[in-house]
């Protein structure tokens, strides 16, 4: 059974942020800077896990995976935000 995740990491280091990005982006849909959309069955969630674990540094970084349920019969993915209109990110991630 696949389950949707939303990813969300804090990396300490741009290094480390740089090499999150890239895995997550091989696993789901890039929402926002730091946000994926993961659809995952038990196994690809344990190999995204090792990946991640095995870059980030367990005393200052952080990566949130949020359950949103079943993937099968949850119906329409629906995003909506406040403020500016949410609106697909396919850009590289960049922090100043």
């Amino acid at each position: 059974m696949r389950i949707t995740y939303l990813v969300c990491y804090d990396i300490a280091e741009d290094k480390r942020r740089d090499q999150v990005f890239k895995i997550c982006k091989n696993h789901g849909l890039h929402l926002q800077f730091s946000v994926f959309e993961c659809d995952l069955n038990a196994m690809e969630l344990t190999g995204l896990q090792r990946e991640l674990g095995d870059v980030i540094l367990q005393t200052e970084d952080q990566v949130l995976f949020v359950s949103l349920g079943p993937t099968e019969g949850r119906g329409d993915r629906v995003i909506s935000a406040l403020g500016r209109p949410y609106t697909k990110l396919d850009s590289p991630c960049y922090v100043v």
